[in-house]
């Protein structure tokens, strides 16, 4: 009864990666992991058929996962053909990425991390990288697709791996924009904070005090001044340049923390202006206004 309406159910998108040690599979997993994935490093192959079964169980919400497979499960990743031949029999479908690079860049990031090869614990780096090379052969054979990453920067490799499994798929960089009072302590997860107490402060006039810069009569107030003005167009250059090149990079996740005193005034209302801005050219954005509540607030 478990494999009952299966069919009806999605299935899930298996990617298996397995590579030589030292080609870059721990930097693929965590871009995949940026990328959504349900990320398993160094699992058993026999494990695998039964954590698929487990993903396409109706109350799984697990719908893209990779399973990192190498010869570090030692006596383990032998049985790995055979799993994948009997996936192939039992119709299960998977993707697999073989991470390769040249002996000498293997070789090379060897020494530069001073780590020890998995298959030379007591022989020299080059020997456990023409035996571990010589293992792999039957399953390189097998892959979907190969990447050598010898002359791939961190960046290179990102852009690939978002080519082959992140289109159609809907994942964009994680943009958070958030006001904060100072007073109550710097944002500790803020890529870029803009100070903005030199702008006029709406605290000081009584009938604005308890109001936030999300109302309209303090939000002109603050707009209306010339240093505000000419703030917002210098500021609007700032994220309209920053934003794609951040996108470009890789980055997964960008918070911008914009803070005034107290959280209240200037900073809700620049926070509101970034975000509208970023909106408005097509990016996914979240906004927070941390500390606008631990005032003595009227009206938000």
């Amino acid at each position: 009864m478990e494999n009952e309406n299966l069919d009806e159910i999605e299935k899930p998108r298996i990617i298996i990666v397995t590579g030589m040690s030292g080609s870059g599979k721990t930097q693929a997993c965590r871009c995949l992991e940026d990328l959504g994935y349900f990320c398993v490093d160094n699992l058993p192959p026999v494990f695998i058929p039964k954590f698929v079964e487990l993903c396409s169980h109706a109350s799984s919400h697990v719908n893209k996962v990779v399973f990192v497979v190498d010869t570090r499960s030692r006596e383990f990743f032998d049985t790995l053909i055979h799993i994948l031949e009997d996936m192939d029999k039992a119709n299960l479908d998977y993707e697999m990425l073989f991470m390769d690079a040249s002996d000498d860049a293997i070789i090379r990031r060897y020494k530069e991390t001073r780590r020890r090869h998995p298959m030379a614990t007591s022989s020299r780096i080059s020997d456990g990288v023409a035996k571990e090379r010589a293992r792999l052969e039957a399953v390189r054979g097998k892959a979907t697709y190969l990447i050598d990453t010898s002359s791939l920067s961190k960046t290179e490799l990102r852009d690939k791996l978002k080519r082959l499994f992140g289109k159609h798929e809907g994942v964009d960089m994680n943009i958070s924009v958030l006001s904060f009072g100072f007073k109550f302590g710097m944002p500790m997860d803020a890529d870029m904070v803009l100070d903005v107490r030199f702008l006029p402060n709406p605290f000081y006039i009584e009938e604005m005090r308890h109001k936030s810069g999300n109302v309209p009569e303090v939000a002109a107030y603050i707009a209306d001044k010339p240093i505000t003005q000419e703030f917002i167009k210098r500021l609007d250059n700032l994220i309209d340049f920053l934003v794609p090149q951040y996108v470009k990079e890789g980055k997964s996740q960008l918070v911008i923390a914009v803070g005034c005193t107290g959280g209240m005034h200037r900073s809700v209302f620049i926070a509101k202006h970034i975000f509208d801005l970023i909106a408005s050219n097509g990016y996914t954005v979240n906004l927070e206004h941390r500390d606008l509540m631990k005032n003595d607030v009227w009206e938000a």
